[in-house]
């Protein structure tokens, strides 16, 4: 049987993201999971104070995310991934529960905003690839009664959102316009990944 993916060892992605996981088992590739397990506030906090504009720190949070599993499996292909959205100026975060979320879409609203995605490759503690791209998204007017009803349709999943949407669900329903690479949207630039990996050669493809 013809195999995509050379390495010995399967990738190794620094998330329990499972929509970051589907997206790269969708791709033929061969992957396992890790808990990145950091602080991802602490290292924002770090990053605005050393002036990183958001698409920065989405590299910065990558970056970070694929060192800590590295450095534990040095031998293996470490990957790691982050998404930041901005509005305006200011970053978002993933809504705390659904009061936040309901406050959350109120402010994205009739506006446009900016999911900045980004990746790292790392190998034996060392980042070896980076890269990021970025989509813009135009949310439509909503009233607080439509956006109670898309809360009851999506369920809790909008508080595993940093939007507090999911484009590939009722999340759709929001938007006017969608400016973007789909894997972008969904927090994994795939396509600099799967160049970064023949880079590496990593991939037979």
């Amino acid at each position: 049987m013809p195999v995509l993916w050379t390495p010995s060892e399967k990738l190794l992605l620094a998330s329990t993201s499972v929509t970051r996981l589907t997206l790269l088992v969708s791709a033929g590739l061969s992957v396992e999971t890790q808990a990145a397990g950091i602080d991802e506030r602490a290292v924002e906090a770090a990053s605005v104070h050393e002036g990183l504009d958001p698409p920065s720190l989405a590299g910065r949070l990558a970056m970070e995310k694929a060192l800590a599993v590295s450095r534990r499996h040095p031998e293996r292909v470490v990957l790691g991934a982050d998404q930041v959205l901005e509005c305006e100026g200011r970053v978002l975060h993933k809504p705390a529960d659904r009061a936040a979320a309901h406050a959350q879409l109120k402010a994205l609203a009739g506006r446009r905003h900016v999911l900045h995605s980004a990746g790292c490759l790392a190998i034996g503690g060392t980042a070896v690839e980076r890269f990021a791209t970025s989509a813009v998204l135009t949310m439509r007017p909503l009233t607080d009664a439509a956006i109670d009803l898309y809360l009851d349709l999506a369920g809790p999943d909008v508080l595993r959102s940093v939007g507090a949407y999911q484009l590939e669900g009722f999340g759709i329903h929001l938007f006017e316009a969608v400016e973007g690479d789909h894997s972008t949207i969904l927090g994994l630039p795939l396509l600099p990944l799967l160049a970064a990996l023949r880079r590496l050669g990593c991939l037979a493809l």
